[in-house]
């Protein structure tokens, strides 16, 4: 196919996707349908009041878990309100069939299955959106839990000109992502992860019940200390442990000179399970393990993503 003919198909299936996802919704959350490819994908987009008086506003996606969605996604993080708050624009994708195609090539998945590109699902959404509001470049961020954790992962080692930061919680890398991995320029990296997670191993391993592999939570941190050229002086300091009774502590590890003023970072909760940090015990304990009450993981990741823009 020749330039010419390249640029035509992506004007004409922009066009085509922007009318998809018109009107704009200020102050609300609506829930909106696209068409990539043959497949009707939708999610549920959060702009806040102020977006139609600002210059540039930064984007942040939010990826549920594992036959999750987004409407859930929304509900069990609060990152609506912040938005509203710091002006910020947050999209909750929904996963094909409910699971996200992290990279991990698990056949009892579909997406990972049938080989979704949820990648180009994503890097389209930041393009049409960016036709509809003014979205600064150097400021579009992804966070998942679980299966939409490791969809992040996969977003920063696919689209790292395009992402600036990430947040992955409860989460992992499969192991072909992480062989393969060959980011553009650095990006953020922000790792929350619960040491007695039953769900998706804190040392690596099979995922439970058969849903493929993950390296291990140490293995990532150094994965992403290559790639963004960090030096090995990280800053780690013991957190608070505001809460005694719910059997978790907090160390946070920081690489914080890394290339293009990129970090690296790492909040390992001793004790945690397969769980948001500071949210709700949404299974029993002896199913998903102990939610931490020493950290909010909403707060956090904002904080992080509003202090790691692309310089």
């Amino acid at each position: 196919m020749t330039l010419t003919r390249k640029m035509t198909v992506v004007m004409v299936s922009a066009a085509l996707a922007w009318q998809a996802v018109s009107p704009r919704a200020l102050g609300a959350s609506v829930r909106r349908t696209i068409h990539t490819g043959a497949l009707r994908r939708t999610f549920v987009l959060h702009a806040p009041p102020s977006v139609g008086a600002m210059s540039s506003v930064p984007l942040v996606f939010a990826l549920h878990g594992g036959g999750g969605t987004g409407t859930g996604m929304e509900r069990s993080t609060g990152f609506s309100p912040l938005a509203d708050r710091d002006g910020v624009i947050v999209v909750y994708p929904d996963a094909f069939d409910g699971n996200w195609n992290d990279g991990r090539g698990d056949p009892h998945i579909r997406s990972q299955a049938e080989g979704v590109d949820d990648v180009g699902f994503i890097s389209g959404l930041i393009t049409l959106l960016s036709q509809e509001y003014p979205i600064d470049p150097k400021r579009v961020f992804a966070t998942g839990i679980s299966n939409g954790g490791f969809m992040s992962q996969l977003l920063a080692a696919r689209l790292s000109d395009r992402i600036a930061a990430i947040a992955a919680v409860s989460s992992g890398m499969a192991p072909a992502v992480a062989a393969s991995m060959q980011p553009v320029v650095p990006v953020s990296i922000l790792v929350i992860n619960g040491t007695d997670d039953p769900l998706v191993p804190y040392r690596g391993g099979p995922v439970v019940r058969d849903r493929g592999e993950t390296i291990s939570t140490n293995a990532i941190i150094r994965k992403w200390v290559t790639a963004n050229h960090c030096k090995e002086n990280p800053v780690v300091m013991q957190l608070p442990d505001t809460d005694p009774s719910d059997g978790t502590r907090v160390q946070k590890t920081a690489y914080l000179e890394c290339a293009q003023h990129s970090v690296v970072a790492l909040y390992r909760i001793d004790g945690g399970g397969h769980t948001w940090p500071g949210g709700s015990q949404y299974l029993p304990r002896a199913i998903i393990g102990r939610v931490s009450r020493d950290l909010d993981a909403t707060q956090v990741i904002w904080k992080f993503f509003a202090d790691h823009p692309r310089l």
